[in-house]
């Protein structure tokens, strides 16, 4: 493995992560939250993996830009400037979704799972959207 090969294991984190949230949803929609712990941790793990491999990429390698124009831009840009956005909000909300979790305030928990379960959701997945097109769909030319 190289440092290279980052920005697809992210992604694929990025992946697993929302589909752990989406399931973590699933079940607590339902009140079984038997299910919905074990999915929330993993969605939390699999969150700390991704946020750990990349500042190792980006300290390494640095930004990559994408020199997009015309539609491609038109539609990369939003999906990024929104995801990096929300990337710096969901942080602090997870941290403090979770922390009523240990005073055992449920309340207090479900009110901000029920903001900080989309914005999670939703940077996760265009995470995963803007590694397919800066990496798969649109490489930059070199």
């Amino acid at each position: 493995m190289t440092i290279n090969d980052l920005p697809a294991i992210n992604a694929s984190l990025n992946f697993v992560s929302a589909i752990f949230i989406s399931a973590g949803w699933f079940w607590i929609r339902r009140e079984i939250w038997q299910r919905h712990v074990p999915c929330m941790i993993a969605a939390i793990v699999t969150s700390t993996a991704f946020l750990v491999g990349y500042i190792i990429y980006h300290v390494h390698v640095g930004e990559k830009s994408s020199g997009y124009s015309g539609l491609i831009a038109w539609i990369y840009f939003p999906i990024l400037i929104t995801h990096v956005l929300l990337a710096f909000t969901v942080l602090p909300l997870v941290i403090i979704t979770l922390v009523p979790v240990f005073q055992r305030r449920w309340d207090r928990h479900r009110r901000l799972g029920r903001w900080t379960m989309p914005v999670w959701l939703y940077v996760s997945v265009t995470g995963v959207i803007v590694y397919l097109m800066l990496y798969q769909w649109f490489p930059p030319h070199r």
